[in-house]
């Protein structure tokens, strides 16, 4: 855990990729993100999370009223978050100079196949993410077996990024529930990092921008 920043109301983090953010069910799931930080700050509250796999940026408020603030914030999408991810097989932009495209496909928990989340026409609920290509970094990114591309979700559904990125074809590489064994093969981790996240300040309403380098 990497504390980016910390005041009185509020604290932002970077998660390993592999650490639960809030406890599991069972006694070898309560090392997490929020344990760890209340070590340190025990008035620290959960605003949001993420997947245990995926690395990157949480912000967590100190105090009841800190997180009521924090999770109107969200609510009203003031916070504004970006990630980095790599995906299998090669991607190519349909817009000109690189503009976001949309995936707009809703979103319903697969209850026969928890904890998966599946495209539901009929059941689902709206689920927006938006995309554009990053510049290619590694050997299996330049041979167009894998594309990195830039993320925002619009929303905030279970596991939003992972099945909006599966149903287009190109699951995230190193994904053990969404992708083919050969594409969970080309990476030990996801591949998928929170690393920009833009919010008000519970208490000033000062705009707050963070960034974490992306570690793949």
């Amino acid at each position: 855990m990497v504390v980016l920043h910390a005041d009185g109301a509020l604290l932002v983090l970077v998660k390993p990729s592999g650490l639960l953010a809030v406890p599991g069910r069972g006694e070898d799931k309560q090392d997490c993100l929020s344990r760890r930080a209340q070590v340190q700050w025990p008035d620290a509250l959960v605003v949001h999370r993420l997947d245990m796999s995926t690395s990157g940026l949480v912000v967590m408020a100190r105090g009841l009223e800190a997180q009521r603030a924090l999770s109107r914030a969200f609510e009203q999408r003031r916070v504004h978050k970006r990630y980095m991810a790599v995906v299998a097989g090669q991607l190519a932009n349909p817009l000109p100079d690189n503009g976001w495209n949309t995936i707009d496909l809703p979103l319903a928990v697969d209850w026969v196949n928890r904890p998966r989340s599946k495209v539901c026409l009929e059941t689902g609920k709206p689920s927006l993410t938006r995309w554009r290509l990053a510049e290619p970094r590694t050997p299996a990114e330049h041979a167009g077996i894998a594309t990195r591309v830039e993320l925002e979700p619009v929303t905030g559904r279970t596991h939003q990024l992972r099945v909006h990125l599966q149903a287009s074809g190109h699951p995230i590489v190193g994904d053990a529930l969404y992708a083919t064994p050969d594409q969970q093969a080309l990476s030990k981790r996801l591949l998928l990092h929170a690393d920009m996240l833009e919010l008000p300040h519970p208490v000033t309403g000062q705009m707050l921008r963070f960034h974490s380098p992306c570690p793949f």
